[in-house]
């Protein structure tokens, strides 16, 4: 990413009252973070597209030092900046409408990687979560899975360490920025994710840890997965805040269950019972749902029907996914104007047909 780009994608992160879909908003329309600047100063924003108070908050913008300092902390530091607008960023979180437009990464894993799941729970983890913790990684672990969890207390970091045990790769997504680990009795376990996995956070080295800003992260850590598993939890807390999020993206969400006795399966145990998470026993479960395949074995490839005659409104859906690789049902209904159900029914067809495939989260692609 070019520095005068960064530059400006850093303020607009930094915009009071400006959040990331209103941002994604601003920058679809404009092109570019500084677009938007000289669009605002030279009043170019139309109120309503955003309103007076956001436009105001960026005219009004007026902490370009903060800005420099956290350029020169990435640059200093080695830090990987991704943005929407480049390759790098995972198009599973891309597809998450309030993802964020900036993040920062240290690593050495790719964030696109085929299978991605998160594993999350109560900070106080008892004897059963951390044996069902090490039964599932366990399991998937032949499936070589990416293992993205919060790098917190508990449910959280028991998931990394099982992770590292099976040569898995692991992130961890902080609510703070790189400037520490917290907490800080992680660290060395941070640093042998940097070697087979890595470390993600949106937040600047000058971010204060805030409980607010953990909460805010939740959504990066389902955002990333194709799936989200919840082992412990009690009435309340951040993991069921993640299963919520995990959701509205339409991802796969599955949760352990507990004695209806015991604290902190009772979050779990409403999930499953309100229909949120499907129950979760064995890894068996979520192979069998993605409909995993061993990395050794050698499907047979499917051969693609070059004779297939498509409709018009199929041809349109052929050539969108064509440019864009991945999209949901909703997205490709949006981009071509195309009810929902017309849209299921085209690409139902197209899979029949062997053109198109369906993967987890109500997600489309080429074969």
């Amino acid at each position: 990413m070019h520095q005068d780009d960064l530059y400006y994608l850093l303020a607009l992160q930094k915009v009071k009252n400006i959040g990331d879909i209103s941002a994604k908003k601003l920058l679809r329309h404009f092109g570019s973070a500084q677009a938007v600047f000289e669009a605002a100063k030279s009043n170019n924003i139309s109120v309503q597209d955003i309103g007076t108070v956001m436009i105001n908050s960026i005219k009004g913008f007026n902490d370009w030092q903060r800005v420099e300092t956290e350029l020169s902390y990435i640059q200093k530091h080695h830090i990987q900046a991704v943005s929407i607008f480049d390759e790098a960023y995972p198009q599973k979180l891309f597809h998450a409408p309030d993802g964020p437009i900036l993040f920062f990464y240290k690593g050495n894993t790719d964030l696109n990687s085929r299978r991605m799941i998160s594993i999350v729970g109560t900070r106080n983890m008892t004897v059963y979560g951390k044996r069902m913790v090490a039964e599932i990684i366990e399991g998937l672990a032949p499936y070589k899975p990416v293992i993205v969890s919060g790098l917190a207390y508990g449910v959280d970091v028991e998931a990394h360490l099982n992770a590292l045990k099976y040569d898995l790769p692991t992130i961890g997504v902080l609510g703070h920025g790189f400037q520490r680990i917290y907490p800080s009795i992680h660290k060395k376990i941070a640093e042998r994710m940097l070697d087979n996995g890595g470390i993600v956070t949106e937040f600047w080295h000058t971010d204060i840890v805030d409980r607010n800003n953990f909460l805010k992260r939740n959504r990066i850590v389902a955002g990333l997965s194709d799936a989200t598993i919840i082992i412990e939890s009690g009435a309340k807390g951040g993991s069921l805040v993640t299963a919520d999020i995990a959701n509205s993206y339409n991802r796969d969400v599955w949760a352990v269950p507990g004695r209806i006795q015991d604290t902190f399966s009772m979050g779990c145990n409403e999930l499953i019972k309100q229909n949120k998470a499907a129950l979760l026993t064995r890894a068996q479960d979520i192979i069998d749902i993605l409909q995993w395949e061993m990395e050794s074995k050698k499907s047979t490839p499917v051969q693609l029907n070059l004779f297939v005659d498509l409709s018009d409104e199929e041809q349109q859906i052929f050539d969108l996914l064509q440019e864009k690789g991945k999209l949901s049902l909703d997205e490709t209904a949006i981009f071509l104007n195309f009810p929902i159900s017309k849209t299921a029914q085209l690409l139902l067809k197209m899979e029949l047909n062997g053109l198109v495939q369906g993967l987890s989260g109500k997600i489309f692609k080429l074969l």
